[in-house]
């Protein structure tokens, strides 16, 4: 009748895998990273100035996170050590108590 016809299966024909998949390699760099990766939080010091200088110019924190234009939340967060540090609300902060917060670097 017709001409014959070979077949032959190719390997990972016909599926989404990668005939070299690197995704095991790269997951095993990231399994095998130990560094330890955690935010910078508010150093000790500068959480007891930003409160000393509050209570100095007795401001509560609400009345301190209006003057910065900033949610009470965001005081409560610094003074408590909770926050990460941002250095334009640091500035802020230095302006509307009238100190230096940081110290020399």
């Amino acid at each position: 009748m017709g001409a014959e016809i070979d077949t032959i299966k190719k390997f990972n024909a016909a599926t989404n895998r990668a005939a070299s998949s690197s995704t095991s390699l790269n997951t095993k760099k990231l399994d095998d990273d130990t560094e330890n990766l955690s935010h910078e939080r508010v150093p000790t010091e500068l959480k007891k100035n930003i409160m000393q200088a509050r209570m100095d110019k007795k401001l509560t924190q609400g009345q301190l996170a209006q003057m910065i234009n900033e949610k009470p939340q965001i005081i409560q967060e610094y003074e408590s050590g909770k926050a990460i540090p941002n250095q334009q609300i640091i500035v802020k902060l230095e302006r509307a108590l009238g100190v230096k917060l940081r110290g020399k670097k």
